[in-house]
Parts: C-alpha cells; structure tokens; sequence
C-alpha cells in the first residue's frame, strides 16, 4: 500500500488526528511522532474495534476473510491467540529480561543463556564504562529494538539515545498487530555479552511445538536482520524436509540446505521442556558446536500472517494441531472482552 493509502485508511479508521501526523512525517522525514501517534490511537480502542482492525488486515494481507469465531487455520489461530489470550504467563515469557528466569528453572541443568551484562529503566543510566569492548543493548518488550556494538570506542552516543528513547516510548502491542501479550512488559534496556558467531552466519533453529510437543523447525540462515533478506529450509523432527513452507524468506535450494545439527536430539528435548504447558509456542536455539543458545519464545510469529504459505492446505493442517484455549479475560485500553 503506498504512503498515501495509508494515510487515507488511517483517516477513515482512526481519524482525522493521523493525517497531520502523516503531513508531519511527510515534512520532517521523522516517522517516529507518526508511529506513537499511531498507537496513541490504538490504545484507546476498545475490543470489538481492535477485533474489526484485526479482521481486516487479515483480508488485506491474506486475501481470505477471517472468522474469528471458528478459527480453522494455522494463520487465523494465532489471530485469536493475540487477542484472546495475553495472559500473564505469556507477557512474562515475552519479556526478553524476565524469560531467563524461566529458562533457568525449566533448563536448570544446562547453561543455555547469552551472558548477561546489565538491565536499566532507562538509557541515561547505563554505565558504559563498566561495559566490554563488544555488547549488545535490547529493549525487553518488542522485536527488533537492538543495537550490536562492536567497539565502544566508535559508539555514537548520543544517536543511540534517541533510538533507545523512542523505542522506550514504544508500545509493541500497540503498532497496529495487537499482539496484546507484550502490552504489560515493564520496559527495561538490557545489555548482554557480543556473541560473535550470533552476528554471522549462523542458523537460527525455530521449534514449532504444539501442546508442549515440537513439530517442525525452521531454520534460517544467510540473513540480513536490517534488508530482512534471508533464506530458510523446513524439517520435521527426524530431520526430514516438509511438503510446506510458510514464506519467511527465499527457499534453500537442495544443495545448500542445512544439515542436522550434531545436538540436534538435545535441541528438541530443550524446546519440549520449555514449550510444555502451552498450546503453541515457537522456540527459537542456536547452535554452537556442541554448545546450544537460547533465543527467545514466541507465542504469535510473523503477527500470524503468512501470505506465502504453501499449499494452503498445511496451514489448515497445523491448524487442526492448535487446541485453543478458554478465553482469557484480559482488560482491552478502551473497556474489557
């Protein structure tokens, strides 16, 4: 959709307030007062507005309409999901602070965690000088809220402040996906050690289990986080490759597809330790030699919605695998489901 459709969807949807926030951007060439205007806006809608807003990205990005009273597929689950249930456990888990607690007590007998430098409330009390030459600062409470660090010397300050600072502004939940169990994090900056075969090539493996049981993974490699450029390959867990791809990224080809890694069988029992209890949750590993990573837990990837699924049969297959569960009665900005 070009700029200009998007500015006339957001008058006729969330009001005429978001057309000069456009016109700003337009002006300054600064997004940012757009994008927390923008969830200004959505933080006052109320459930059925958000389930309406929902449904229709859904139609617009799929091509298919979205019952979100009988979901059947994979994609129309993880809709529901986002919506119907943010409970507690699942912000907690999502917290990329909070989460290692939980990893430690489901994994205590192996240390699977990135070493951990730091956690601040804000920007401006991060001791520098107490950080190594090489780290990594994160938000806890979105996706892609990072900075890699690879000489502290060369560091811009004051240009990582204000990405920082906008991004401590940021509602995650709140950007238009509605993925309302990241709503409630308690923000923080949190600094963990340079893992440098974590920014080369290296295969991130991203368990699908359903039920406390991993079903498939998806590997990634040869990425590019910033062009979202990448290629990926999909196994069961015996290592076979699936007749589906859900459409990430480019496709290996069959000479270059990854092979099992040698702690493969560790890898699966780790995802089915930390997966146990939920009805689906992604857990995504790395891989270092015999030494394996923790990455993080996702409850709704992709936002659920995956247009490049093939065939459009095994979305509705894995669909059948995701038991949905009871309501969760969460309280919505503008009044409670």
């Amino acid at each position: 959709m070009s700029k200009l459709g998007t500015a006339w969807k957001e008058l006729v949807e969330y009001g005429p307030g978001m057309v000069m926030a456009h016109v700003k951007a337009k002006m300054t060439g600064d997004e940012r007062a757009l994008s927390l205007k923008r969830q200004e806006v959505c933080a006052r809608m109320t459930l059925p507005q958000i389930e309406q807003a929902v449904c229709k990205t859904f139609e617009e990005v799929m091509g298919r309409k979205l019952d979100l009273a009988h979901p059947q597929s994979f994609c129309e689950k993880v809709q529901w999901l986002k919506i119907y249930d943010a409970t507690p456990e699942k912000t907690r888990l999502a917290d990329k602070y909070l989460v290692r607690d939980f990893v430690k007590e489901r994994v205590p007998d192996e240390d699977i965690l990135v070493p951990f430098l730091g956690v601040w409330d804000s920007f401006d009390e991060i001791d520098f000088a107490a950080l190594p030459e090489k780290f990594v600062l994160k938000t806890n409470h979105g996706s892609g809220m990072l900075l890699v660090v690879k000489d502290k010397a060369k560091m811009d300050v004051r240009q990582a402040k204000e990405k920082f600072d906008f991004w401590m502004k940021t509602d995650y939940s709140m950007l238009g996906n509605f993925e309302m169990h990241y709503r409630d994090i308690p923000r923080k900056i949190i600094a963990e050690e340079y893992i440098e075969q974590l920014d080369g090539n290296l295969y991130d493996y991203k368990i699908h289990c359903f039920d406390g049981k991993p079903v498939f993974v998806q590997v990634i490699g040869d990425r590019d986080l910033v062009k979202h450029i990448g290629y990926e390959a999909f196994y069961d867990m015996d290592w076979i490759p699936t007749d589906f791809t859900i459409g990430s990224y480019e496709q290996y080809d069959e000479s270059h597809r990854p092979k099992c890694p040698q702690n493969w069988n560790r890898m699966v029992e780790i995802a089915r330790k930390l997966s146990e209890g939920f009805d689906y949750v992604r857990v995504d590993l790395y891989s270092l030699g015999n030494k394996i990573l923790f990455g993080e837990m996702t409850f709704t990837p992709g936002n659920g919605l995956y247009p490049k699924f093939a065939p459009l049969k095994a979305d509705f297959e894995l669909g059948k695998l995701l038991n949905l569960p009871p309501k969760y009665p969460l309280a919505y900005p503008g009044g409670k489901a």
